[in-house]
């Protein structure tokens, strides 16, 4: 049988990278953010769990209308019986951030910028700690990321994750266990794992040019260049498109 969005890959391909007590349960939440691996992954949990609950967290940041069109775009597409509908939880960050080029649009890391450009000071910690308490109401015990191999921030390791257990245990009397699935993977064996998904339509860019992908910034970059490393056509539509650096 072809491998279709109604005929998902077979998840346990992929069971090393999935703790035993996270297979054939009930619920799970995925936070999904639109791009390539959250939305692989949220698809993917189709044959793991019978309620997969997809939750999106919208800081205020500059992109994020554009990133959630195309999510829901992406979702309808994929949608199965099992599938919730998209749960989206408001965290405005720009008291916190004040001046900051995910919330003005100014000066945002081009392509050739380092991965250290486009962290955002305690994203993981907001968007865990919202989608805890929303677990905890809603009887679900099990938190999905889609964080890939070589992440470099401190909030995308097991040790963090571990030490959140340990809060949410603390303040929410209640077990709410993280997993990062494609922790050992890098984006391009994800994108192999998620051909026959409609990747085109999802969506990566930080600073995007109308409902389309810049093609200059960061994301962008790292986004073709996982497409060209998986040796897969590119579907997606960039305003502009430059020569590709390779690192």
């Amino acid at each position: 049988m072809p491998e279709t969005p109604d005929h998902p890959i077979n998840i346990k391909m992929k069971s090393k990278y999935l703790s035993r007590s996270s297979q054939h349960k009930d619920a799970v939440a995925v936070l999904i953010s639109g791009g390539v691996d959250s939305a692989i992954l949220c698809a993917e949990l189709k044959s793991q769990f019978t309620r997969v609950h997809p939750i999106y967290i919208r800081f205020g940041l500059q992109w994020e209308e554009v990133e959630i069109n195309w999510l829901k775009s992406f979702l309808s597409v994929i949608r199965w019986p099992g599938l919730s509908s998209l749960t989206i939880l408001d965290e405005p960050v720009t008291e916190i951030y004040g001046r900051h080029w995910s919330t003005d649009g100014q000066a945002i890391p081009a392509a050739d910028s380092l991965d250290a450009a486009v962290y955002l000071p305690g994203r993981n910690l907001m968007l865990l700690t919202k989608a805890a308490v929303w677990c905890h109401l809603h009887g679900v015990t099990t938190i999905m990321l889609g964080s890939l191999q070589g992440n470099p921030f401190s909030d995308s390791t097991p040790e963090f994750d571990r030490a959140m257990e340990q809060v949410f245990n603390l303040g929410l009397n209640k077990g709410i266990k993280i997993e990062r699935p494609y922790l050992q993977l890098t984006k391009s064996e994800v994108l192999r794992h998620g051909t026959h998904f409609p990747l085109e339509l999802t969506f990566s860019c930080i600073n995007p040019i109308g409902n389309q992908h810049c093609g200059k910034c960061n994301k962008c970059a790292e986004r073709r260049r996982a497409f060209r490393e998986a040796g897969l056509p590119d579907k997606t539509i960039y305003a502009h498109v430059g020569k590709l650096c390779t690192a």
